[in-house]
Formats: C-alpha cells, structure tokens, sequence
C-alpha cells in the first residue's frame, strides 16, 4: 500500500464482495484494524467478523467506528457497487478521507511482484484459483487475491512466499485497467456488463487495453477464437484451448467413470501426459489449459524450472472453488450441483459439461437471474441456453445494485423457454423439490440463490432415502 506508514486503519465501503474480502482479510493479517459496510449479513461477513473485523449493516455515518473516524490515520477502500448517494461515502468524501478503489488498491498490492492476471467475461475465478494452487503446490510459493473461495484454501485470499502474485482482473467498471501485469490470461471477451459499456465494441476495446497495459518482456495467453487488436511488438502472445489447437492445447481427452477427465496437455515445448482434475466438468481441462500456461510462462519469465510432474500432480489435487460446479450429491439416483454461472455462455458451457457427464439423464435447471439490465439485453439467449435443459425452475431476478426496470422480470426468459418450466420464489424453492421429480439438479446464479443451497441438498437427500426405504 502507498502511504503505507500514514495508515493504522481501513474502512471498507462494500466489505462483504468477494473481492472486498480478500483485501480485507491481508490487512486484517498485516495488522491493521479493519471495519467497513454492507448491505446484508453473509456468511463471508461472518468469517471476517470472527477474524477480527467490526462490520455494521445499516448505512448510517455515525456507525463508523470511533477510532476510523480521522482523515489522517484511516484509508477508505470503495466497492463499485456503492451508489453514489451512499450516505456513509459522502459523510467520508466531505470529510477529505482517501478513498481508493478496490481495482486501485490491487494495483498497489502488486507493485514489486510477478503479476499473474486471469480476465475474461467468464471462467477467470476457476482459472486463478487453479493457477493459485499451481504455484503453491507445485511450484511452493505465490500469494493470490481470489474472486471465490478456494476449496484448497479455504479462503478467497491466499499467502505465500515469492515474487509470484494471481490476481483476478475484474472487467466490471474497467477495473482491470489499474492492473499491469507480467502474465495475463483472457479467457473470453463476450458481450457483458453492457449497462457499464453500452456495445460489445467497448468491451473489446477495455480488454485491448488491459491486453496493451502487459509489462514489456511479458506474456498474454489469449483463448483461441478470441478476436484482439493490440500491439504484440513488446510482449509475448501464446493461444490456448481445450481441444481446437493453440500453443497449448489438450490431446487424448477421455471420460472417465467418475465423470472427471483424463488429458495430455500439449505445451510449446514438451507436454504433460495423464493429467486428471480434481473437480468436473470439461470446461475445467480449458481452464486448468490457461493455468498450466501461466505457470509455464512465469517460470520462463523468472528463469525456473518448470516442474510437469508436480504440475499433474497439482492438478488431480486440485478441490475447485466454492459455487463454480460444486457437487453436493453425486450418486446414480440423484446429482446436485451448484454454480455461480450468470451469463449465458457460461450457464451453456455448464449445461454442456452436465449433458457430457450424465448422458441420458433428466436434467433439471434451476436459474435466478442477475441484475435487471442483463436479464434484458440477454433474455433471448438465456432462453435458448435453459431449454437445454428437461424442465426449467426461473426464481424472480436478483436486483443487486439495482434498481427494476418496467417489463423485465423472469418471465421474459421463460416465455421464450422451449421446455418445461415455472416460476418459483427462492424461498420456496425446496419445498417446491420435494415434490417435484428429479434426477440431475443444477441451480445456477450469482445473487443468493446459494443460501438455499443446504436446504435444497437435504430435500434431495432425503428424497433419496425414501425411495431406498
């Protein structure tokens, strides 16, 4: 942090967001005293409570702590998500606090570090968090500040030795333009956020950018298919994919009982044979492709070896993240998963991997749209998506920062659905399961459909037990 000796406190406007958290949970272990604002009470609130920080859920000034109540020893980190009429940010503003941006705060962590960037529009919280693991399990160092929780972890934060820092490039309000780093991924560059950018051409345009802000003497790793105009003259561009060629690619792709898979990941130099990951879904072998690259260019970077056996064996240790493909129940009565998918091709790239795992099987999907903006300018494609699905369960949108927009709702999705479906609201939703006949069960969505999760994975279970009884 800059002005690091001027600080003994951080205040945290938004301190419950994924990626607030971990910037929380470093100065909280620097030493620091930590307190912030949030909406609701979480279970991740909860966590960094019980580690020490002072948390209040009502935006009032006068509950800013005592001691965080000077300009002159409190840093102020702001979430995006704060509406600008946010009482607490304007009593902070009009008090002359120095208030930086999470994506601002990312950029001075990393200063003297290999930065390690994941971006894209969809895949890059599975792709850092693997790439994480990669470094410390088998390469024993790094550090990583995470968009999801870590099943290796156990936290959203990780701490190591070494120069090597993964960070999460986070697209929404162009916060990844503060970042510059040494190697950096894009896994995807499709149409989102679009109530930040307007067209598709805006996202590509910040994504350029992000590209042309690499250090020279640096690494991009850009997804094959991915259309990027930059300059290629100062660093280094490497292509990947799962299966459809690049400089890293896998080969020998097979499925196995277990519904993992088993792969040889073809490197420019040599290639890793009989991987096998930790987690399902063939959409993970492209992911963990992206962090094996990473991995790989770092080393070349830094001049180190780069260790292929402990990279496989890395890999089939590898227990995923929280919310992305979480398996709940996996038998051949009833599967249910979760997943934090929210845009349309990433609710495809899962349904895709489910109908590879569970070929023949009923498969029901359970959606809880995401903001009002993007349910509309999406509705049509997250219809085509769910009708892949046997019968579909629609819970009403999760609003976030937002606020409703006349005619957009969930049944804007539904109407246009092929297949089954019905709407259904969160807080019904187990007991509408108990009833109701399933096989493969998938809830999907970033808002709080997940504090079902548990209830809806007890109806499953129980459901089970009463057919074997």
């Amino acid at each position: 942090m800059t002005d690091k000796s001027n600080y003994k406190n951080v205040y945290f406007l938004g301190i419950g967001g994924i990626g607030m958290s971990a910037i929380a949970r470093y100065y909280i272990h620097e030493g620091y005293r930590v307190a912030g604002y949030d909406r609701t009470a979480t279970p991740l609130t909860k966590e960094l409570e019980a580690e020490g920080a002072e948390i209040h859920y009502e935006d009032d000034p006068e509950l800013i702590p005592e001691a965080m109540r000077s300009a002159d020893d409190t840093l102020v980190v702001l979430t995006p998500a704060i509406p600008a009429d946010h009482r607490e940010w304007e009593w902070l503003r009009n008090n002359r606090f120095r208030i930086e941006k999470r994506s601002q705060m990312l950029g001075h962590l990393s200063a003297g570090h290999l930065v390690m960037a994941v971006a894209g529009t969809h895949g890059k919280t599975t792709t850092s968090t693997l790439c994480a693991w990669l470094n410390h399990a088998a390469a024993g160092e790094g550090c990583a500040f995470l968009g999801g929780i870590s099943r290796n972890f156990s936290s959203n934060l990780v701490l190591g030795e070494g120069r090597r820092m993964v960070v999460e490039a986070d697209e929404y309000d162009r916060s990844f333009l503060r970042l510059y780093p040494d190697v950096a991924v894009i896994t995807a560059a499709d149409a989102d956020h679009l109530d930040i950018y307007g067209t598709v051409e805006a996202v590509h345009e910040a994504f350029e950018q992000f590209a042309s802000q690499i250090k020279d003497g640096g690494v991009l790793i850009l997804k094959e298919g991915v259309a990027l105009d930059f300059d290629t003259s100062k660093r280094t561009l490497y292509r990947y994919s799962c299966s459809d060629g690049g400089d890293f690619h896998a080969e020998n792709i097979t499925l196995l009982d277990d519904g993992s898979y088993r792969y040889d990941i073809v490197l420019p130099d040599g290639r890793i044979e009989g991987c096998k990951l930790g987690i399902l879904g063939r959409i993970h072998i492209e992911n963990s492709i992206a962090a094996v690259a990473m991995l790989w260019c770092a080393a070349r970077i830094e001049g180190k070896p780069f260790d292929s056996e402990a990279v496989r064996r890395a890999l089939s240790s590898f227990e995923g993240v929280k919310r992305r493909m979480e398996l709940y129940i996996n038998t051949t009565e009833q599967v249910y998963i979760d997943d934090y998918a929210h845009h349309p091709e990433e609710l495809r790239a899962t349904m895709e991997s489910l109908r590879g795992i569970f070929p023949g099987r009923h498969l029901t999907a359970i959606f809880q749209p995401h903001l009002y903006t993007r349910t509309r300018d999406f509705a049509a494609e997250f219809s085509e998506v769910l009708s892949m699905a046997d019968d579909v369960i629609l819970l009403p949108i999760y609003p976030a920062r937002e606020e409703p927009i006349e005619g957009v709702c969930s049944e804007l999705i539904g109407r246009a659905i092929t297949t089954e479906w019905q709407i259904c609201e969160r807080e019904a939703l187990a007991g509408l399961l108990a009833t109701h006949p399933t096989d493969v069960v998938v809830t999907f969505g970033a808002g709080n459909i997940d504090a079902v999760c548990k209830d809806v994975a007890e109806v499953l279970r129980n459901k089970v037990k009463d057919r074997r009884e």
